[in-house]
């Protein structure tokens, strides 16, 4: 059962990063808060669990499974990225729905802004782990809360400027519009993370729960 919860966990984990990566050219409007409207790529929008989710892996399973995961989402990116880079530069049929110049609109520019996401993903998850286990240390176990939002709130930023800043380096966005994107970006991440909050302790919650229930169940296998 543990380790079926750390595959499912590495799994999610990989998805999420490589949507993030297939739909980040378009850029939306989010009406969240009365006093501010969020303008961020939606591959953003559910960026922030990756963050809880690699928190959630070094709280039970530590540093080491914690990179590893992110190394594997990694890999997952590089195969995806030239699997697409293939399909870019075969020819469309006459009668297809969608044309080559569609195509390469939507995933040509993948590899560019592949680049900086690796980078960026690496850097801010390996910051993350880091800081996650730094913070319990200090706090002694305690404050789940503190650990997971303190970590997660300076690795968001380091993701965000990482990313937003390559991608305006090779003219995929903008040079005007990359300080108001690094902060809308950062600031919707920080608030969706804080709001995500109760289910990092929800899920803490159920993984204990299912290790304990396997705990029972090996023990009972035991006296049998």
């Amino acid at each position: 059962m543990t380790d079926n919860i750390y595959t499912s966990l590495c799994v999610l984990f990989a998805v999420l990063v490589v949507v993030g990566n297939l739909i980040y050219q378009k850029f939306v409007f989010l009406p969240l808060l009365p006093f501010h409207v969020f303008e961020l790529s939606v591959g953003a929008i559910l960026y922030p669990l990756t963050f809880l989710l690699t928190d959630l892996i070094t709280e039970f399973y530590g540093k080491e499974k914690a990179t590893f995961c992110v190394r594997l989402a990694i890999f997952m990116n590089v195969l995806i990225a030239g699997v697409i880079s293939g399909m870019d530069h075969l020819e469309a049929t006459a009668w297809s729905t969608v044309d080559n110049t569609t195509f390469h609109h939507v995933f040509g520019l993948y590899s560019v802004a592949f680049i900086g996401s690796i980078i960026a993903c690496y850097v801010a998850q390996a910051v993350d782990i880091t800081l996650y286990l730094w913070i319990r240390k200090v706090t002694k176990g305690k404050w789940l809360w503190v650990r997971n939002n303190g970590s997660t709130a300076i690795s968001l930023f380091v993701d965000t400027a990482i990313v937003i800043s390559f991608m305006t380096l090779f003219n995929v966005l903008p040079a005007e519009h990359m300080g108001p994107l690094i902060a809308n970006s950062y600031l919707f991440k920080l608030f969706f993370s804080v709001c995500s909050t109760p289910l990092f302790y929800l899920a803490v919650s159920a993984i204990n729960t299912l290790q304990k229930n396997q705990l029972f169940s090996a023990s009972v296998e035991i006296k049998r």
